[in-house]
C-alpha cells in the first residue's frame, strides 16, 4: 500500500499526523522534512528569549521520537525536488517515491526587504528552530537591536527582547503597532506599554539600508534617521511557499489554492497550514491550522469533512500589554470603542450593530470568551 505522504514537519504537518493516527493506525504514513524534523511550537520562537529558552529546550521531541510516537516514517533533511500529480509520485533526496495521498504542509518564508548597504545580508529572520538558534548565538552579549516590523510577530519579539534586557528600536512604515489589526486607541495603549519597558518606536518610516559601522551596524531610515545596533532582525511578514505546487501545475494564488476539503486542483493532493489558501483565506495562525488539520484527518481517513473556521481570536503574546484580536470580517463596519484605565474593548460592527470582529487590550482581554461566542465564523 502506498503511504500517505506529508511534506513538512512543522506544527501543521505533525498536528495532521497526530489527528490522522487517532482515526487510522494502519495506513503507512511518511513525513518528509527539509530540516531536522524536531517537534516544537513555532509561536514560542518570538517569546522564548526572556525565559532563557534555547532552541534545544523549545523542541519537545526529535525526529526519531516523533517517528515512534505517531508511528510514522520521518525522513529529515530531505527537500522535495519535484512532484508528478498525474503519476502520484514525488522526487525527494534523489529518490522517487509513490504516494496514495499527498499533503503539502510547506509553511511560509519570511519576506526579505530590498535593503541597500554592505550589511544587508546580515539582517536576520527567525521562522524556524535553526534560525532561532542562530539568532540566539548572534545576539549573545549584545545590547542593542533594530527590529524591522511592528506587526504581530514584531511586537512579540520587541516585548521579548526588551524583557530580556535588550535596547530595542522598532521600525515600521505604519503609523502605529499592529496598525492593520487594532484601532488607534488600542494600538496606542500597546505602543505606550512597550515604550515603558524600553522599546523605542520609529513609526511612519522604513529601513532603507544596513551598513557596517565601526563596532556595530548602521540602519538608515527613509526619513533620514540613522540608528546603530548590534544586530538587525526583520519580522515584516510571511509569504506562503508555493513554488513546488506551482511547478507541478497546481493552482496557486497567494497560497496553494484549495477547496473546503483542503483539496488542491490535483487529485489526492491537499494543502495545509501557512502555505494553503482555503477558498481565498490565508490564515497563518494556530487556531485555523488546528481546525483544518482535524478536518483533513477525517477526510484522509475516509470521511469527507469540509473545514469550518469559527471565530478564532488571536492572542498576541505581549505581556507588557496583553492583546486579543478576532479578525474583523472583510465587510463594511466601524469600531465601537470602550476604554478605561484597565483596558480597551473595541467592537467592529456593521450598520445594524452586529458584531463582525473585536480587539481587546489589557484587562479587557478577560472578555475574550464572551465575545468569541458572539462573533461570526470566518468560514461557516
Amino acid at each position: 500500500m502506498d503511504p500517505v505522504v506529508i511534506v513538512g514537519s512543522g506544527l501543521a504537518g505533525y498536528t495532521l499526523a497526530r489527528e490522522l493516527r487517532k482515526l487510522d493506525r494502519a495506513t503507512p504514513l511518511l513525513i518528509l522534512s527539509r530540516d531536522a524534523a524536531s517537534f516544537y511550537s513555532k509561536p514560542m520562537l518570538s517569546t522564548a528569549l526572556a525565559s532563557g529558552k534555547s532552541a534545544a529546550e523549545i523542541a519537545s521531541a526529535d525526529a526519531a521520537q516523533m517517528s515512534l510516537q505517531l508511528p510514522a516514517q520521518v525522513i529529515a533533511g530531505t527537500e522535495v525536488e519535484a512532484l508528478d500529480v498525474t503519476g502520484h509520485t514525488l522526487r525527494a533526496g534523489g529518490a522517487l517515491m509513490r504516494y496514495s495521498k499527498l499533503v503539502l504542509a510547506l509553511g511560509a518564508d519570511p519576506i526579505a526587504l530590498p535593503l541597500a548597504g554592505d550589511a544587508a545580508n546580515e539582517v536576520m529572520r527567525v521562522n524556524d528552530l535553526a534560525a532561532y538558534a542562530r539568532f540566539r548565538a548572534a545576539i549573545e552579549g549584545k545590547k542593542t537591536l533594530a527590529l524591522l516590523g511592528a506587526g504581530l510577530i514584531g511586537c512579540e519579539f520587541a516585548n521579548d527582547l526588551a524583557a530580556a534586557g535588550y535596547a530595542v528600536h522598532v521600525i515600521d512604515p505604519v503609523a502605529r503597532p499592529l496598525g492593520r489589526l487594532l484601532p488607534e486607541p488600542a494600538a496606542e495603549r500597546l505602543r505606550r506599554a512597550l515604550a515603558a519597558i524600553g522599546v523605542v518606536w520609529h513609526l511612519g518610516s522604513t529601513a532603507r539600508a544596513v551598513s557596517r559601522a565601526a563596532s556595530a551596524l548602521r540602519v538608515e531610515l527613509a526619513d533620514g534617521t540613522e540608528l546603530e545596533a548590534d544586530a538587525v532582525l526583520s519580522a515584516v511578514g510571511l509569504r506562503p511557499r508555493i513554488q513546488l505546487a506551482q511547478q507541478a501545475g497546481l493552482k496557486v494564488n497567494r497560497g496553494i489554492a484549495t477547496d473546503r476539503l483542503l483539496q488542491t486542483s490535483g487529485a489526492d493532493v491537499y494543502a495545509l497550514g501557512d502555505c494553503a489558501e482555503v477558498e481565498g483565506n490565508t490564515l497563518p495562525y494556530v487556531l485555523p491550522l488546528m481546525q483544518a488539520a482535524r478536518a483533513l484527518a477525517r477526510t484522509l481517513a475516509g470521511t469527507a469533512t469540509p473545514v469550518i473556521y469559527p471565530a478564532m481570536p488571536v492572542v498576541v503574546k505581549t505581556p507588557a500589554m496583553p492583546v486579543v484580536v478576532s479578525l474583523p470580517a472583510p465587510l463594511p463596519g466601524t469600531w465601537n470603542i470602550e476604554q478605561d484605565a484597565d483596558g480597551i474593548e473595541a467592537r467592529f460592527e456593521d450598520a445594524d450593530g452586529r458584531l463582525l470582529g473585536f480587539a481587546l487590550v489589557g484587562g479587557a482581554t478577560s472578555r475574550k470568551q464572551a465575545l468569541t461566542k458572539l462573533a461570526p465564523p470566518v468560514l461557516a
